[in-house]
Order: structure tokens, then sequence, then C-alpha cells
């Protein structure tokens, strides 16, 4: 098939993908193949998203976007990605409480894998999720509500209980919001102050190469109308006066508007702007999400793999997310740290280095972020999720012949 993600590292291995545009369509698909998977924006990078089998993409199915303001909520198809849905939520008055650094990502694979946005009191993505449509593996079309039982466990769902063809989200009414950048934040502030550090803004992120005498960036975003907490001065870095992109060597129309220029969340929550392709894809990612109580530790546990680790590096970024419910995410029972990768896209040069990264992060209970390059050759990350078993039945009976199992979910699941 000779198709690949986005960030070119892997090629899939699928027989065939398949594009239908109309639910009857998709229903046919899946009960004719006895290995299948959705496809959405291709964010991944590794095989979660692939199957020996059909590869089954959802940029054609319906998408619908249905706000209901009586109950705060926002119903759209699983393909739908968050640039466009924020479009439409902005233009009729209402919001998100995040987005991800890309607004290019499909809201059902965002969900999925727990991908998050930023903020000590800021859940991930999948927080905001009140209820699902699914197509399971016997073809059937379930809706499961927050409060029902499962719910928790089919959220992050990995694509394991079949097709999410809508997703219904909370909603707010909008806001505005700025960001600004503060260049050369000490170490020892970091270490020291970690928790005033990431408590200054809405959400903070620090961006690093690990190797310097200083994080290079420090990036807040902060909501129009709250007092700031910080001035000209971030724990004794100054604020910048010129945009920055977070990789020196990148072109800075890419990021959204910066240096406290306020406008709506939909324009200002996502380090990238929807517009612009925010890269080529020539990286690779990886993420690990540790508790927040062993945060430092683990900061300074990578510094001192700064030697293997910054070689193969464009930039690393520090942001915090908070804990919930839901039994697959990152977060689960727990505030946690997420320390991102974004590495050049060498493969082998990235799969020899994180053994390394990773005998320094599981240790202390880092989760990997789902869709991104992780090894776990120890099989140390299955028992960092208490509901793993809950989720293997869950998605048993939701897809009893295992048509949505494929090599990933075999090396998770029990």
């Amino acid at each position: 098939m000779a198709e690949k993600n986005w960030a070119g590292n892997y090629e899939y291995q699928a027989e065939r993908i398949a594009r239908p545009d109309t639910i009857d369509e998709l229903r046919e698909l899946v009960l004719s193949a006895p290995a299948v998977r959705a496809l959405g924006s291709r964010h991944s990078f590794n095989d979660l998203a692939d199957t020996p089998g059909l590869l089954i993409s959802t940029a054609g199915l319906p998408g619908d976007v249905r706000i209901d303001e009586a109950a705060r909520t926002v119903t759209v198809g699983g393909g739908v990605r968050y640039g466009d849905l924020a479009r439409v939520l902005q233009d009729a008055g209402w919001a998100l409480h995040n987005l991800a650094s890309l607004p290019h990502i499909s809201v059902a694979g965002a969900v999925a894998t727990a991908t998050h946005g930023s903020g000590d009191r800021n859940g991930n993505l999948a927080t905001a999720v009140a209820g699902l449509r699914i197509l399971t593996g016997t073809g059937e079309l379930v809706d499961v509500r927050r409060g029902d039982e499962g719910f928790d466990g089919a959220v992050v769902g990995l694509g394991a209980l079949g097709v999410v063809t809508e997703v219904t989200l909370d909603i707010r009414p909008t806001y505005d919001a700025r960001q600004r950048l503060f260049g050369g934040v000490p170490w020892e502030a970091v270490i020291d102050r970690f928790d005033e550090v990431t408590s200054s803004a809405y959400s903070v992120s620090l961006f690093t190469t690990w190797d310097e005498e200083a994080v290079s960036l420090a990036w807040l975003k902060e909501l129009d109308g709250v007092d700031s907490l910080i001035e000209d001065d971030f724990f004794g870095a100054p604020a910048l006066t010129e945009p920055r992109h977070m990789i020196q060597t990148m072109d800075v129309r890419n990021t959204t508007e910066q240096l406290g220029v306020v406008g709506p969340w939909s324009e200002r929550l996502a380090h990238f702007r929807f517009e612009f392709t925010p890269s080529n894809g020539e990286e690779i990612q990886s993420e690990y999400l540790v508790p927040r109580a062993r945060a430092v530790e683990a900061i300074e546990a990578v510094r001192a793999l700064a030697p293997v680790v910054a070689p193969l590096l464009q930039i690393s970024e520090i942001r915090t997310v908070a804990a919930d419910d839901l039994w697959l995410s990152s977060a689960y029972g727990t505030d946690v740290v997420g320390l991102h990768f974004t590495w050049f896209r060498d493969q082998a040069g990235v799969e020899a280095v994180l053994p390394q990264l990773e005998a320094a992060l599981l240790p202390l209970g880092a989760r990997p972020h789902w869709g991104k390059l992780y090894v776990d050759r120890d099989r140390v990350v299955p028992s960092l999720y208490p509901r793993l078993a809950d989720f293997a039945a869950l998605a048993a009976r939701f897809d009893p012949a295992a048509r949505f199992r494929n090599p990933f979910l075999t090396r998770l699941l029990p």
C-alpha cells in the first residue's frame, strides 16, 4: 500500500485504505473485514492506528456540528478536526476549555489517545467528552453518555471498541486569551519553584533542549480579563519583544499570535495556526506523562541524559495536565507533567535512545502518550493502568470478534 503517517516515519501495513462517506457504507466495511481499524488525521507515530487488514479513513464521514446551547454541548463527527470545530464554535459564541498544540488533529483521534493541551487545572481533551456514538464490531451504533456504565473506559478507547462516528463535547461561552513569551528561565527556578512556575498562567509551556544553561523559552497563555500574575519578568526571564517559534530555525508565521495581543481562544490556545502546516512532518515525537509529585525528579533525570538526548532533539516541551477518572488516560488518578520530545526524523537513532529515557522515567510512574513513539521493552506500561483488565473486558463486549484488535493492542491488553 505504501501509505505513511503524517510524519513519514511509519508505513501502514494494512492491505488497503477505504474512505466511506456514509454510516451505512462504514458498517458494511466493518462487517466485511476480520481485521479493521479507524484512521484519523494520521498523527500517530507508531502502529496504534494500523492493522494487517482494512484501514478505514474517517475523514469523509458526516461532519455535522450541532450545538445544544441548553445543554452546553456540541456534537461533531469523529473525523472533524479541532481547527474546523473551533471556528464554528467561535462564530456561534462558544468555546472549548482547551486545545492541543496542533489544531489539525481529528477530534475522535485526539480523544481516543488522551491528547492534551496544558494547564494546572485543565484536563486533557478527553475530559470534555460528554458522549460518544460508536459503530461496534457487530455493526451496531451504540451511544455512551457520561454516567453510563463503562463510559470512563470508553472515552480514551484507543480505537479498540469500534469506530467513533460522533463525539459530544462540553462547551462554554467564548472567551479571549493572549500569549506572552519569556526567554532564559533559570533551571534553579524550574526545579525549586516548579509549582509557582506552572501555576503562573492558564497554561505554561517550557521549551528546552536539556543541554542549555537555562530553559530557552517560557510560553504563557493567559485569559483576557484575568489579572496576570507575571509582569515583565518570569522568575528571572525577561519578556520577549519579538515573536518566536519554539524551534529557532522554523518560521514564526506558523505560530499563533504572541506578544500579549488579545484574540479569541480559537486563535490562541493552540501553538500553531490552523491555516498553516507547522512543519513538513520531518520529525518524530515521544511524550511521557509523569505524576506531578515526581516531576522534578523526572526533569533532573532527563537533564542528566542531555548528552544522549540533545543530539537527536529539535525541541522538548514541559507542561502540565490535571487529573481525571478516564481508565486509559495518562492522567488517570493523578495530576501529571508532560515531557514532550520532538526528535529529528531518525528512527533508528531515536529508538536507540528511548530505552535509556524510559529506564529513567517509567520507574517514576511516567505513562507514554499512546500515539507517540515509545518502546517499553520490559512491558512496564500495562502495569501503570489499574483499570486495564476492565478496559479489555469492555473492548470484548463492544467487539466480540476482535475485529479492532491489532498488534498494538495485543501487546498492551491482557
